[in-house]
């Protein structure tokens, strides 16, 4: 039976701290459901956010089949379904096999890659040859099949975008080359665009033999000084295998704030882009996307920030704002004003029995005038799918809601508002502003 729910074997940990984890990788993937308080949940890995309506429909067809019907966007541009019956087999995994969406068993879980996702419509070079090649580079890899379904690749066209989300092998476009990140460190190897790919999967790789002894799930919790191994032995690696086409290393600090596609359109216009308020997607919200990306150029991106991007070109300006037109119809935020934009909050209960309330009640209940930061709702102290950069934190504690401002590494001294909804909107409207 393929929805297994734990673990058969430990994989390599990491909690976003140097401590140690004494379990598996417990990570959800389609392969092996977690249990959740509304049924099991599956995660299926979209690398770079990319879809084709085709597919689009695919996933939509599992969750009306096994699950709740509805769509959920990840912090990583992956969707989840949930509601799942836990004894639906492989029912899911050979629809979505079906449909390409699970090129390899061993790898469905390593396959988080995000990439920009205006790349090569706003100006910003493409990098869909990247993600194809990378891609195929993760799943022929048996080594890769190892990494933690925490593990993130990224590939930023340029833009800093996706750059600033953390991740632990990143790729920056930069004309003919490209600059290789590990980590969040600020020295980034320029090589040939080209190599680019092979360059991630290495880094990757390395990581990973580092890995079995420092017991990590990602390179940020690799000890100092086996985090710098890891970056010498990639850079000896591309100087036997790029040679001198290597250029040296370069100070570039990681972006400290990621900016998502303003809602509305894009590249005169090329694009449209859509938020999804907190990332809850009804069926007949789904097919309408689906069908608009049909009508266009048959594509549509999902974002890291929840949001969804539909590649065109349209026909000038008024075709954008009629595809925009009835998409806010459908209840999507598609200008930059509207209440819901920089709202996230996670599952919440009932859903997770982690929680501690009803955080996405909570959080529309509080709606209100939109603020210069993006605030997200934990219903405990995980905060499952924070954001990065800088936000307003509300988490929810036995003493009441916590609020704080988060600066990348750094959190202001919070305020705590004890069982009070006006106040409680009042506190976080203040914070946004």
């Amino acid at each position: 039976m393929l929805a297994a729910m734990p673990d058969s074997a430990p994989s390599p940990l990491s909690a976003g701290g140097p401590a140690l984890r004494d379990g598996g990788d417990a990570c959800p993937g389609t392969l092996r459901l977690h249990r959740a308080d509304d049924g099991a949940l599956a995660r299926v890995r979209v690398p770079g956010g990319v879809l084709s309506a085709d597919r689009a429909d695919a996933l939509l067809a599992v969750a009306g089949r096994f699950g709740d019907g509805e769509l959920h966007l990840t912090s990583r541009g992956n969707v989840q379904l949930r509601g799942l019956d836990a004894e639906c087999g492989g029912g899911p995994a050979e629809l979505l096999t079906a449909a390409g969406l699970l090129p390899s068993a061993a790898h469905e879980r390593a396959r988080n890659i995000v990439a920009s996702p205006l790349a090569g419509l706003d100006g910003s070079p493409p990098v869909s040859g990247w993600l194809s090649a990378l891609d195929g580079l993760v799943c022929g890899s048996a080594a890769a099949a190892s990494l933690s379904g925490r593990f993130l690749f990224a590939l930023d066209s340029g833009r800093g975008d996706v750059d600033a989300l953390g991740a632990d092998v990143t790729l920056i476009a930069a004309g003919e080359s490209c600059f290789l990140r590990i980590g969040a460190e600020d020295e980034v190897f320029r090589i040939p665009g080209g190599e680019g790919p092979r360059a991630a999967l290495l880094a990757a790789e390395t990581f990973l033999r580092a890995a079995r002894d420092a017991g990590a799930w990602r390179v940020k919790d690799l000890p100092d000084d086996v985090r710098a191994g890891v970056r010498n032995d990639v850079r000896a690696e591309l100087a036997r295998t790029v040679g001198a086409a290597a250029g040296p290393a370069v100070h570039r600090p990681r972006p400290r704030t990621a900016t998502p596609p303003a809602p509305g359109p894009h590249g005169s216009p090329n694009a449209i882009s859509v938020g999804v308020p907190l990332g809850r997607l009804t069926p007949a919200q789904w097919r309408l996307l689906t069908e608009t990306a049909r009508r266009y150029g048959d594509e549509l991106r999902l974002t890291p920030w929840r949001g969804i991007v539909v590649p065109g070109p349209f026909e000038g300006e008024d075709e954008a704002a009629e595809a925009l037109r009835t998409l806010a119809a459908a209840g999507l935020i598609t200008a930059p004003d509207s209440p819901w934009a920089g709202v996230g909050a996670c599952i919440g209960h009932p859903g997770c029995a982690k929680s501690l309330s009803d955080v996405r009640a909570e959080a529309g209940a509080a709606v209100g005038p939109v603020g210069r930061l993006p605030v997200y709702w934990s219903g405990c102290e995980r905060r499952c799918g924070h954001p990065h950069g800088e936000w307003i934190d509300v988490v929810v504690t036995p003493d009441g809601h916590r609020i704080s401002h988060v600066r990348g590494e750094r959190r202001d001294p919070p305020k705590t508002v004890r069982d009070d909804p006006a106040a409680l909107a009042a506190a976080v409207a203040t914070a946004r502003a």
